[in-house]
């Protein structure tokens, strides 16, 4: 039995030649005529490469092979779609005969061999080829120039392996192996059919595209499908795509193999399933799985078998419907039908491939007929055959034979054309770039592939319920790698004849707010699912940074603007602070008016009035300063804060410094007590202002040269923004603070030393307790102001600022405003004296 055939092309014109046609030829040419004296057998084999040339084609014609010890190897049965490629050859030789433009007053021939889809049988025919042993069909034929074959990847390597050393072409129109396109070890290998290389990295695009990150796997155990399944899991590998299984079988393998094959597939827990399959392999994987009742899957196909009409029967439809995969663009040959129509047996009577092929199809016998088998009569029709030779509607390999078929001989066309110039027929094949009538271009690159161009089919029914392969995207190589795969606007039938897309992950996408968690031991596409962390947001299976100045909802779902935190007067802590402030501002100048009162009195003249409404003054602006810190933050408002504190306090301090230093120089000084005010009024304002003046231009150098500014700060609390006022130069803040506290240093220590001087109302004593809590509270300010976050640390500022304010109105006024409102019988000179007399008594 005929399983896969090969065919070469060869010249026909021998018996003309001899005589007139190489005279004619020469004798142009060379304006000579003495090439006519010269044996023809001669200038056949010098110039036989310029118009010979031969090719041989090996098609699959049975499903299986059957190997037997000891009876030599031996094919089953016939192969109707290989037989139509064969027919298919045929037709374009004949048309190539007939043409008066391609290879004109030459004949092309060819010889058949049978390679039973096998690579022992194919080297067999190949050494056979060599040495000129009997072919399975031949017209026309000598010597082998260019071979057309065969239809599987392996038995192709085999036979180019040595073809090859004869350096011989060899066109495939069905190998897709990928490693065939090494040329440094197939430099004589061409095809008509895209490599594997690009039909497996498309076939990973389309199941990134349904979002099928799960899948099982299945190959032949051959170069075909072991090659195209690793360079698919690769590509998969690349698209973030998992292969779960990875299975091989043989069509010659054991049947329990098989069979785990299936139960591994059961097993499984993805429900798209890759067949990376030849024929063979696919209907013995597919009568297993009928025998075991799998269904339910999604079949991604290999162009191998997806678009083979004879696994769309009624047998396997229940199981494919719904299928995708890749096939090669489907063309329209005319004339095609007709010539296969006309095949007959007695068109060879000889043959026994013809006859093999009549029985086949009508199922009939010439011999002998046996019990249920009727006889052939040879004039039965084939247009009442229904099957895979005379379906034409699906021209996609056959065309890859035709343009085989023309490729070598535009080869030899262009070689008859250049002359003698030393090319050889692999090096002509390698330039052709010719168009075909159906208008498609016919090329190799560099590897010998053609362009790869692909059609997306899908399996669905028509409306008579028969299974059609409907053309639903398409994938170009050629094209950008974004736009490479692009899907039409056709309804897609899913497995089970379902509309809705099946989902085949190892585990589901992860809820909004949510990221994937790779589980030990298990692919990345497994994997569970941790909530994201603060900040970060999660539409997809992967947490993303919100922007600096944006934070995540409450869902992580989106990120929203970042709360702004300041001390604001709506607040309950900023309003008790202004109300503090208000407050102590208020009570500044209720001692004030007091203070006014009594001006005339000894107690507010024994306080030296002037430098008293003056303190007073100053601790007016001290609590109103302190509302320059609340409220959100200025250009102005952040320069004030700190300078206008600075300067009020130091005004405050210097007020206290200036009466502690009157009190001690009163009760120290030599002098009679009533010129002592006299003299010391111009050193107070001196000392007050000059004090007052140093700190004024240690702010407006600060201002100058590093003012304070508002600043975002996104880094101490990521959940917000705190906006506050930055400091400019930090060393002008803390040189501010220090001079506060030099002056407060310098006044508390003539106070303590004047604390014992002796008087009824000895002023001294009360400064110093002012100047103990005033210490005490900026003292204490400082780490709390270095440690306190966010708004908090303007609070700390404005407390600090409130209690010492009222720390010296108490300590210092309150005492005077006691006598002068409740006391006022102490309010006297003498009273005030009474202390210093009794003690001289």
């Amino acid at each position: 039995m005929i399983q896969s055939l090969f065919f070469a092309i060869t010249n026909l014109a021998v018996s003309s030649c001899y005589r007139d046609c190489t005279v004619y030829l020469f004798t142009k040419k060379m304006n000579r005529s003495f090439f006519c004296n010269v044996k023809c057998t001669v200038m056949l084999q010098k110039y036989f490469l310029l118009y010979t040339i031969f090719s041989f084609l090996f098609f699959h014609f049975t499903a299986g092979c059957t190997f037997e010890t000891p009876e030599p190897f031996k094919c089953s049965r016939i192969n109707l779609r290989e037989f139509r490629f064969v027919q298919t050859m045929m037709f374009a030789i004949e048309e190539i005969n007939n043409s008066s433009e391609l290879l004109p007053d030459v004949s092309v021939g060819y010889r058949i061999f049978d390679s039973c889809g096998s690579t022992l049988p194919s080297t067999r025919a190949a050494m056979g080829l060599m040495n000129g042993e009997e072919n399975t069909w031949s017209k026309n034929c000598s010597s082998v120039h260019a071979v057309i074959g065969a239809s599987e990847s392996s038995s192709t390597i085999a036979m180019q392996q040595i073809s090859g050393v004869f350096q011989i072409p060899m066109i495939s129109h069905f190998a897709t192996c990928a490693c065939l396109s090494n040329r440094k070890e197939y430099p004589f290998f061409f095809r008509t059919i895209p490599s594997d290389y690009y039909q497996s990295r498309a076939l990973a695009k389309l199941v990134k595209h349904f979002g099928w990150t799960w899948v099982g796997a299945v190959r032949s155990d051959n170069d075909y499908g072991n090659n195209g399944m690793a360079t698919f899991i690769e590509a998969a590998n690349q698209e973030g795509i998992c292969v779960e299984y990875s299975e091989a079988i043989s069509r010659t393998g054991s049947r329990e193999n098989v069979e785990r094959v299936v139960r591994v597939i059961r097993r499984g827990t993805a429900s798209v399933l890759v067949a990376f399959l030849a024929q063979g392999e696919m209907d013995v994987l597919l009568d297993e799985v009928l025998t075991q009742n799998l269904t339910g899957l999604q079949w991604v196909g290999s162009e191998s078998w997806i678009t083979a009409n004879y696994l769309a029967k009624k047998r396997y439809a229940g199981i494919l419907t719904g299928s995708l995969g890749f096939a090669i663009r489907k063309a329209k040959i005319s004339g095609l039908l007709d010539f296969l129509l006309k095949v007959n047996p007695g068109q060879d009577p000889q043959s026994n491939l013809l006859r093999e092929f009549w029985e086949t199809t009508f199922g009939c016998s010439f011999g002998s007929s046996t019990p249920g088998t009727k006889s052939c009569s040879g004039f039965e029709r084939l247009q009442d055959a229904n099957n895979a030779f005379t379906d034409v509607s699906e021209l996609r390999i056959s065309n890859c034979v035709y343009k085989a078929v023309y490729a070598v001989a535009h080869a030899l066309h262009s070689l008859l054309k250049c002359g003698p110039s030393g090319d050889s027929v692999a090096e002509q094949l390698q330039k052709v770039n010719f168009t075909l009538q159906s208008g498609e271009q016919v090329y190799f690159d560099d590897n010998g592939d053609p362009a790869a161009t692909y059609e997306l089919v899908n399996w669905q029914r028509n409306h008579a319920g028969d299974v059609v392969f409907m053309t639903v995207g398409k994938y170009d190589a050629s094209q950008p790698n974004w736009n490479q795969f692009t899907m039409n606007k056709v309804k897609i039938t899913w497995a089970a004849e379902s509309w809705e897309k099946p989902l085949s992950v190892c585990s589901e996408n992860c809820l909004p707010g949510f990221r994937q968690a790779i589980m030990k031991g298990k692919p990345i596409c497994c994997f569970s699912c941790v909530p994201c962390a603060g900040g970060e947001i999660s539409n997809t299976n992967k947490c993303s940074q919100c922007p600096s100045e944006y934070w995540s909802n409450v869902n992580h779902s989106k990120c929203v603007p970042k709360v702004i935190e300041f001390l604001s007067y709506g607040e309950t802590m900023g309003a008790l602070l202004t109300a503090f402030s208000l407050c102590g501002a208020s009570l500044t100048l209720v001692v004030l008016c007091v203070f006014f009162r009594f001006r005339h009195t000894p107690l507010v003249k024994a306080s030296n009035s002037e430098l008293s409404f003056l303190l007073l003054f100053s601790l007016t602006l001290c609590f109103l300063c302190s509302l320059a810190f609340i409220g959100q933050p200025t250009a102005w408002s952040c320069m004030l804060r700190h300078t206008a504190c600075g300067v009020a306090f130091a005004l405050c301090i210097s007020c206290i410094l200036a009466k502690t230093i009157t009190v001690v120089m009163a009760f120290k000084a030599k002098r009679p007590a009533n010129m002592f005010p006299q003299c010391s009024a111009p050193l107070q304002r001196t000392s007050v202002i000059g004090c007052t003046l140093i700190q004024v231009f240690i702010c407006v150098i600060w201002l100058a040269f590093a003012p304070p500014f508002p600043h975002k700060n996104i880094v101490y609390a990521n959940e917000k923004i705190i906006l506050q006022c930055f400091l400019g130069s930090p060393l002008a803040f803390w040189v501010v603070m220090a001079y506060i506290g030099f002056l407060a240093l310098l006044c508390f220590i003539l106070a303590f030393l004047g604390r014992k001087l002796p008087d009824n109302f000895n002023e001294a004593k009360f400064i110093t307790f002012s100047m103990l809590i005033f210490s005490a509270v900026w003292l204490t300010f400082i780490p709390a102001y270095v440690s306190s976050p966010g708004k908090f640390t303007v609070a700390v500022e404005i407390f600090a600022i409130l209690a010492s304010s009222f720390g010296l109105l108490f300590c210092i006024f309150a005492p005077k405003c006691y006598i002068l409102l409740l006391k006022p019988e102490r309010n006297t000179k003498k009273h005030l004296m009474g202390r210093n007399q009794s003690r001289t008594q």
